[in-house]
């Protein structure tokens, strides 16, 4: 019987440049990697690069993992830190992705093949709904936004504040700020 190895130990293999072991943390974390930075990014294309670039990071840099947090909060630190220079950089995640393509007409709705989804009035809905959120989580401060998209991915207040470099208390009135914000933004909705 083969024991499982924890992510701890799997780094410190990483850093000895061990491909198995790097190869197993990809496997566990890359899908949730993936849906936090596309979480905080909004999109699927600069998402998969940052978590890409997160996981070349990781390896670059498995040698500097001291063990005073768990492999998971040192890995997620290294993510957010990317996504937030990331926004800091382009500042495109202030703008909504328009539904059309750039020579359409602002008033002429895009033209979709007919599928099974439900109704267009339902899917504007939907859109409009979603969007309004994506523009609320835009106005909250990296932290704030960071702070309550790792809380959706289940990590603890303690490891939100070991990410963004906070304390535990700190953590958590970012997340309440974040969640206020958000449902005084939803409510007009």
């Amino acid at each position: 019987m083969q024991v499982e190895l924890s992510d701890e130990e799997l780094c410190r293999q990483v850093a000895s440049r061990d491909a198995h072991a790097f190869d197993l943390l990809v496997e566990r974390y890359q899908a949730r990697a993936f849906r936090l930075a596309r979480s905080i990014l909004g999109n699927d294309a600069d998402a998969h690069d940052l978590s890409q670039d997160a996981f070349i990071r990781l390896y670059e840099s498995a040698h500097k993992f001291d063990g005073r947090s768990s492999f998971s909060t040192w890995f997620h630190r290294i993510l957010v830190n990317l996504c937030i220079d990331q926004q800091r950089r382009s500042k495109w995640w202030r703008r909504l992705v328009p539904l059309s393509g750039s020579g359409d007409d602002d008033d002429t709705p895009p033209i979709d093949p007919a599928s099974d989804d439900p109704g267009p009035d339902l899917r504007i809905i939907e859109s409009e709904t979603a969007g309004e959120l994506r523009a609320a989580l835009d106005r909250l401060s990296p932290n704030q936004r960071a702070a309550v998209l790792m809380q959706a991915e289940g990590l603890s207040s303690k490891e939100i504040g070991q990410v963004l470099k906070c304390s535990e208390s700190t953590a958590r009135v970012h997340v309440y700020r974040a969640v206020t914000e958000l449902k005084k933004a939803m409510r007009n909705v």
